[in-house]
């Protein structure tokens, strides 16, 4: 029986922070050390593999590709033929390389874009009408006065 004594013992020294009931004092916790937030890149790369996020930071953004209006009018080209060829916006939006928003959006910025170069167009078209009109009015002019040189009307 003395190894049951011993055995309770133990039992009883072993837990440290045990409280006291008359005390009223609480034993501090540990601080957990506040994780880092992480860029938006690491936190895609951190889901998809973390390839990326062993990888030192980049400045700047990365995987976004920022495209000029020429290449934005050729993707949205290339996108209206394959449509008309029957495939649908889907596969074809894929097939470009963007996603349905930004085939959207460009789509829409395209198309208010669209009345400023119709209006240099129709101003162009204007200034050629006139320029038609005066080489028109002078033919005219140089047969009338051929003709009444003919007839002898002057």
């Amino acid at each position: 029986m003395p190894q049951e004594a011993d055995a309770v013992e133990t039992l009883a020294e072993a837990p440290a922070s045990v409280k006291v009931p008359g005390s009223g004092k609480r034993t501090p916790r540990e601080k957990k050390a506040k994780a880092q937030p992480k860029r938006p890149a690491e936190r895609k790369a951190a889901v998809r593999g973390g390839k990326a996020a062993e990888a030192p930071a980049q400045a700047g953004r990365t995987g976004r590709k920022v495209y000029s209006r020429q290449e934005r009018a050729q993707k949205l080209g290339q996108i209206e033929k394959s449509l008309t060829r029957g495939e649908s916006l889907k596969s074809s939006v894929r097939q470009v390389g963007i996603s349905e928003q930004t085939y959207y959006q460009w789509k829409r910025a395209a198309a208010s874009a669209a009345p400023a170069s119709d209006l240099k167009e129709l101003m162009a078209l204007e200034e050629e009408n006139k320029r038609l009109k005066k080489q028109l009015a002078e033919r005219l002019r140089q047969e009338n006065a051929e003709l009444r040189k003919r007839l002898g009307l002057k």
